[in-house]
Formats: C-alpha cells, structure tokens, sequence
C-alpha cells in the first residue's frame, strides 16, 4: 500500500502562486507514476499534470501548461506541483494520486491506484 498526503493548498488572490506538496509513504518502491487531479464542485474530476516517478518525465492539460509545474524528489518521497499565474477557475480540491503500473502515466483518474484526501485551493477574483 501506498498513502499519500497533500498540503499547501489555501486562499490566494488571482495572479498569485501556491506550491502543493504530496508526501508519499509505504511501498513507494512500487510507484511508477504520480499524478495531480483537481475536482470543482459540480463537476469532474480533471487531469492537471504526471511526472514518472523516476525518470522524472511530464505531462500537463493544456488548460494548466506555462503556469504550472509538477517535480518530485524520490530521496524524500515527495511530488510538488508549483502553480503561478492563478486564475479563478483553478478553484478546486487538488488530490495526489499514484500508479504502480506505466498504464498509470496517464490523465485517466481510473488508472491510479491510491489517493490522498485533497487539499483546498481558492482563487479570488
């Protein structure tokens, strides 16, 4: 098993920057991906960026690309997403997920395995 735990996530007005961070704990040997999703009330979960858990490779929506970066640093078991240029439509609860298989480099949410429980993030206008 594998738990994950993010934070970071608050209030910040638009054109401001927020880093989430997700700590990754477990049998993190077996991750091959991880990924950060987001879901506004009333609507779907959505796809925002993956990063290969060791060869570090990315992926991002396009409605996210030049603002936001996802990294990670393995020795700490960490994946960050940095996240500038904000605009009210981020608002959203942000999760962390991770895949242990390379199906799970993907921005379909049914192919990750484990959840964290979702951190907060609010643009004001």
């Amino acid at each position: 098993q594998v738990q994950l735990v993010e934070s970071g996530g608050r209030l910040v007005q638009a054109g401001g920057s927020l880093n989430l961070s997700c700590a990754a704990s477990g049998r993190t040997f077996s991750i091959y991906a991880t990924g950060w999703f987001r879901q506004a009330p009333g609507k779907e979960r959505e796809f925002v960026a993956v990063i290969s858990w060791r060869g570090g490779s990315t992926y991002y929506a396009d409605s996210v690309k030049g603002r936001f970066s996802i990294s990670s640093d393995n020795a700490k078991n960490m994946v960050y997403l940095q996240m500038n240029s904000l605009k009210p439509e981020d608002t959203a609860v942000y999760y962390c997920a991770a895949g242990r298989s390379p199906a799970s480099y993907s921005r379909r949410p049914d192919v990750y395995d484990y959840w964290g429980q979702g951190t907060q993030v609010t643009v004001s206008s």
